[in-house]
């Protein structure tokens, strides 16, 4: 087993932390405290093909593999990590559905527009009361003629109010229970389609999160995703990607946790000696740099499982259930190495801080994660 990137990848990764060091950094602070959609810098990364980074290239695509791609969302979250979920879910819960599960035509209608950054993805299943238990969604789709009325309220969605392109699940057989739910393409400017409250958050503030409202929205019936029936099946597939993203979001927030604290304990000066020569700190400094390290290789080993087709369920649940603990770990170790100092917003932690907690709860809570591990294990 070969634990080393690629040549390929290795230009992949300096490539894009160039980019995320040049672009993003210089502004990620203002657009946290604006709560700022980051339109210029998704422009930009569009055109180096990070928003196509899974797309193959007959659609206008970079078609890397899934390490690649983990890469790039790891980089530009040490810098953004409201980019970063921006990048996750445009690529892996919008993208990858349409590639596994559309048909040639929706392929060729829609990949080319998300993989150009022409329009950015959202992807829309939680409900208000349909968090975890997307089998209790209340949005339904009713045929009617040529196309599908649906009506319902969508919560918590990431890009909800930019997105231009949507993957929405709603309910078309109310008999069937979970084999009852459906999946559709979406487009924002579809009769009925409404953006409803914007979130105010603690954390990831310029990720613009949002309420959908469907009121009699017409959909297409090309614009079934899948069959009819199929959409829980599309969403749990979907969501073992999307929970891959994350994790290497929680790797890159807590990476810039590391390098922070690093930084900072060489330089800050107590009882006549950098910190850093204090026990205390390089302990804490080593254990995150441990967990950091396990929570990478559980990223690519997930990713490396995806590329070859193979069922990742357990790999992608672990991968996030870790990389998410160990970043909130990080952040809080990090707040305490830069004392008083880490509280406040003049330093890069306050905001890392803010922004980990998130990863332990979207796309699966931790406990909704150690639930598959366990089912996978034990069935």
């Amino acid at each position: 087993m070969r634990l080393e990137l690629t040549d390929q990848q290795k230009m992949i990764q300096k490539m894009v932390r160039e980019f995320a060091e040049k672009e993003i950094a210089p502004v990620a602070a203002e657009l946290d405290q604006k709560e700022e959609y980051p339109t210029k810098i998704l422009e930009k990364m569009s055109k180096l093909g990070f928003l196509g980074t899974i797309i193959p290239a007959e659609y206008g695509g970079a078609g890397l593999d899934n390490i690649s791609y983990t890469i790039v969302v790891e980089e530009i979250s040490k810098k953004c990590a409201s980019t970063g979920v921006i990048t996750s879910v445009h690529n892996s819960l919008v993208s990858w559905p349409i590639m596994k599960y559309g048909t040639e035509d929706q392929k060729k209608k829609y990949l080319p527009l998300l993989a150009s950054g022409k329009k950015i993805g959202a992807f829309a299943g939680t409900e208000p009361n349909a968090g975890s238990d997307l089998g209790a969604m209340q949005t339904n789709a009713v045929i009617k003629g040529n196309k599908y009325i649906i009506n319902g309220d969508k919560t918590f969605i990431t890009s909800g109010s930019n997105a231009g392109i949507i993957i929405v699940f709603a309910v078309t057989d109310k008999k069937a229970g979970s084999k009852g739910i459906s999946a559709f393409i979406v487009e924002n400017d579809m009769k009925g389609f409404k953006v409803g409250s914007i979130y105010e958050k603690l954390g990831i503030n310029a990720s613009g999160t949002s309420e959908l409202i469907f009121e009699n929205m017409e959909v297409p019936k090309e614009n079934l995703l899948g069959k009819e029936g199929d959409g829980f099946k599309i969403a749990l597939s979907t969501l073992d990607g999307g929970r891959i993203g994350i994790a290497a979001q929680a790797v890159g927030i807590g990476q810039a946790a590391l390098d922070e604290s690093i930084e900072y304990s060489k330089q800050r000066q107590q009882f006549g000696r950098p910190i850093a020569k204090f026990q205390a700190i390089q302990w804490m400094i080593a254990d995150i740099a441990t967990r950091l390290e396990a929570s990478r290789y559980l990223v690519y080993k997930a990713a490396y499982q995806k590329d070859k087709g193979e069922r990742i369920s357990k790999e992608a649940a672990m991968a996030k259930l870790f990389a998410s603990e160990t970043a909130m770990d990080a952040v809080i170790k990090a707040v305490q190495i830069h004392g008083g100092y880490g509280y406040t917003k003049e330093y890069l932690v306050e905001r890392l801080f803010r922004d980990a907690k998130i990863t332990e709860i979207y796309e699966g809570t931790s406990e909704v994660q150690r639930l598959v591990i366990s089912s996978s294990l034990l069935s």
